[in-house]
């Protein structure tokens, strides 16, 4: 498996990050003190093609590979977590099971619009009652004969309050478990659509996170995404791809406090020498270091076995996500050691970097889920 760049995904990489470094790393600091939603941001990557990386020309994409668009997620993600995963839930989880499951019309109707950033994606699984438990529906579905009728809430919804396309799984039956489950496409104008609360978080700030209740949600018949009772299988797969933009986005957030710290360790001077020349120190850096080019690696194969269309990836996107995740969380730790009491002040970037880190544990399935889908995998495999 080739893991180089080629051309087309270097001047991507190069773009996003010029990208951010101009325009996000300036105002990362304010997006996070403020919690304010960077429109102007969003607006700028539809602009430089980034929010339909991958989605074929056809639709308004740019028709490159999901490597170009994981490698996006990490440039951004560097200045500004928050700024990555609204880019991530938008592509990963809203556009991509369209672009895999919808109808012509459906692709037609939406993936132009969110491939050219006119509208915003989001994704809506989790519920009050079923996090982990994705099988475990409560958000149902009946058919009106004209339309379908959804009644039910959502949490945790990434891009909530902005999304004019959100991607909704219900069950027919909550006694079927996963195998009564149904997806969606949901506009916010349809009747009975309404947010609820905002959340507030320790970290990613400048992203909404919302909640989305439906009260007789009138949804048109030609929205259901995919066969009927086959959402759990859309959402599972829709889940691997998007752990790679988490271990994108993990990967983004470790290499910018690693980053953040060897150029504090290198200016701070203690005992009359700065703390680079200190083992301690030295042996910090040398593990970050390598453990993130370890997450690299695994980003890049799992995002190079996605571009191989018909590949299954589960395994290698949960281990990308899950090690990727852990890493860049233990390098951010590690930035905030280094860096002493100054770590622990807003003024310096790595404080907001470890607190942004923290929730790429737990979103798209936590690091427990992870392992117990790598295992499953790997006691299949071998016989």
């Amino acid at each position: 498996m080739d893991l180089k760049l080629d051309e087309m995904e270097q001047a991507v990489r190069d773009a996003a990050r010029e990208f951010a470094e101009k325009k996000v790393k300036p105002i990362a600091r304010d997006l996070d003190q403020t919690g304010r939603f960077p429109e102007e941001l969003v607006k700028e990557m539809a602009e430089l093609g980034l929010m339909g990386i991958y989605i074929p020309e056809e639709f308004g994409g740019a028709g490159i590979s999901a490597t170009a668009y994981v490698y996006a997620i990490y440039e951004i993600s560097k200045a500004c977590a928050s700024t990555g995963v609204i880019l991530s839930a938008h592509t990963s989880l809203c556009s991509d099971p369209i672009l895999r499951h919808g109808t012509s019309a459906q692709k037609e109707k939406y993936l132009k619009k969110l491939a050219s950033g006119e509208w915003l994606g989001a994704y809506a699984l989790t519920e009050p009652g079923s996090g982990s438990d994705a099988a475990n529906l409560n958000t149902v579905y009946v058919d009106k004969g004209d339309h379908y009728e959804l009644n039910g809430t959502k949490l945790f919804v990434t891009n909530g309050a902005y999304a004019k396309t959100v991607v909704v799984y219900a069950t027919k039956d909550k006694t079927l478990g996963h195998k009564g489950i149904t997806a969606f496409i949901v506009e916010p104008t349809f009747p009975g659509f309404k947010l609820g609360k905002t959340e507030h978080k320790l970290g990613i700030n400048a992203s909404s996170t919302t909640e989305i209740v439906f009260t007789g949600c009138k949804v048109p018949k030609e929205n259901m995404l995919g066969p009927e009772l086959k959402g759990f299988n859309v959402a599972l797969e829709t889940l691997d791809g998007g752990r790679i933009g988490i271990a994108a986005q993990a990967l983004g957030i470790g290499r910018a406090a690693l980053e953040a710290a060897v150029r504090h360790v290198k200016q701070r001077e203690q005992f009359g020498a700065p703390l680079s020349k200190l083992q301690a120190i030295q042996w910090m850096i040398a593990d970050s270091a390598m453990e993130l080019d370890a997450a690299e690696l695994l980003m890049v194969r799992a995002a190079r076995m996605k571009d191989e269309h018909g590949t299954r990836y589960t395994k290698e996107a949960s281990m990308a996500k899950l090690f990727a995740s852990e890493a860049g969380f233990r390098a951010c730790d590690k930035a905030l050691q280094m860096h002493g009491g100054y770590g622990f002040i807003k003024e310096y970037d790595v404080e907001r970097h470890y607190r942004d880190i923290r929730i790429c544990r737990l979103y798209e399935g936590t690091s427990e889920i992870q392992r117990m889908v790598i295992a499953a995998n790997v006691l299949k495999e071998i016989v």
